[in-house]
């Protein structure tokens, strides 16, 4: 059996024992909206009100394959709410990708920013070479409807886009995804076509920064490695698949440190690493969120009157890898600025 194939069974293997496992346990949460499918949100707060931009699920027929080309998404929602347990508003098509003049295909997940009266939504899509690239569209509006600019930003590539706003009001853009995400192909910001998916003993490959310019539509810099460290300094390897980037960096802060979190992909955890600076190095510290049903996890984290959440996704409502459902649960820390570990089922 070929790679692709394995990692196919695999996936189908896991997401079957965790569906198994959710359907006899609680879960601790329930979706936000059950009128659409969503994933991978990206909460914020804009004038005292939360604002969740997911990706938007649709059962397009598109067959599953090791690149994700199940995952054909069309467009955009955003939803909102005045407080989180509060009724949640699905405040329809914020873009659509026939309005995105260079984009192909497959509309994943993304991120929003607001500054100076203007909105911004970051999004990856495939261009019409069927390369991810990170695009950017504006608003006078948190939900839309947005108008893309006519080209990606220049120098983007991969998926996963994360807008952070540091306390000097300078705003930086985390991205990058394996596998599917064609982070793999990407050496020194160049474009490999033969890029390969690294072997366990190889170093893992790292997610991306780069900060943004004061227009907010393009870099101000070329994108930089974000290096995750075990606490003894030392990078991880691709066996180390419990700790090492996949894909869906977050970034925050607390307590004055900086907070890089992301998923592990193929073993279905969200992490978080702490460091000192932006651009990291970043020291993994452990386990934010446990296993979900389904085969991704994506997270966002959010602080929402003095007490923090989590937002996340799961398989719930309709028990398929590619049609997901957003959820929130409140994520408490402990003394030292460690993350208690949430389990999403009882």
């Amino acid at each position: 059996m070929n790679r692709i194939l394995k990692k196919i069974a695999l996936g189908i293997t896991l997401g079957m024992c965790v569906s198994a496992v959710a359907q006899k346990l609680k879960p601790i949460s329930q979706p936000l909206v059950s009128n659409i499918y969503t994933a991978d949100p990206s909460a914020h707060v804009f004038n005292h009100k939360i604002y969740i931009y997911p990706s938007h699920d649709t059962a397009t027929g598109t067959p599953e394959n090791d690149n994700g080309d199940h995952f054909n998404m069309m467009d955009f929602h955003v939803l909102s709410m005045d407080s989180i347990g509060g009724e949640v508003t699905d405040n329809g098509i914020a873009l659509h990708i026939k309005d995105i003049p260079w984009a192909g295909r497959q509309l994943w997940a993304p991120d929003a920013a607001f500054v100076k009266g203007t909105y911004y939504l970051y999004f990856p899509v495939k261009d019409k070479k069927d390369i991810f690239r990170i695009g950017v569209a504006t608003s006078k509006s948190p939900t839309g409807p947005f108008v893309a600019e006519k080209t990606p930003i220049k120098g983007s590539y991969s998926i996963d886009p994360c807008v952070f706003k540091d306390d000097d009001g300078s705003y930086y853009l985390y991205f990058g995804g394996i596998w599917g995400g064609q982070l793999q192909y990407w050496k020194n910001n160049k474009y490999d076509s033969a890029g390969k998916l690294c072997k366990p003993d190889q170093l893992a490959y790292l997610p991306r920064v780069a900060k943004l310019n004061k227009g907010m539509k393009q870099f101000d810099e070329a994108p930089k490695e974000v290096k995750i460290v075990d606490k003894t300094g030392n990078l991880f390897y691709e066996k180390d698949n419990d700790k090492r980037f996949f894909e869906a960096a977050w970034m925050y802060k607390y307590n004055g440190k900086y907070y890089f979190t992301y998923s592990t992909g193929d073993t279905h955890l969200i992490n978080y690493a702490i460091g000192d600076n932006p651009y990291g190095p970043f020291v993994y510290q452990g386990i934010i969120l446990k296993p979900v049903e389904g085969w991704t996890t994506h997270h966002s984290i959010l602080e929402i009157k003095n007490k923090w959440y989590l937002f996340y996704h799961d398989i719930q409502l309709s028990g398929q890898t590619h049609l997901r459902n957003v959820k929130v649960t409140e994520l408490k820390y402990n003394n030292d600025g460690s993350i208690q570990t949430i389990k999403a089922y009882r």
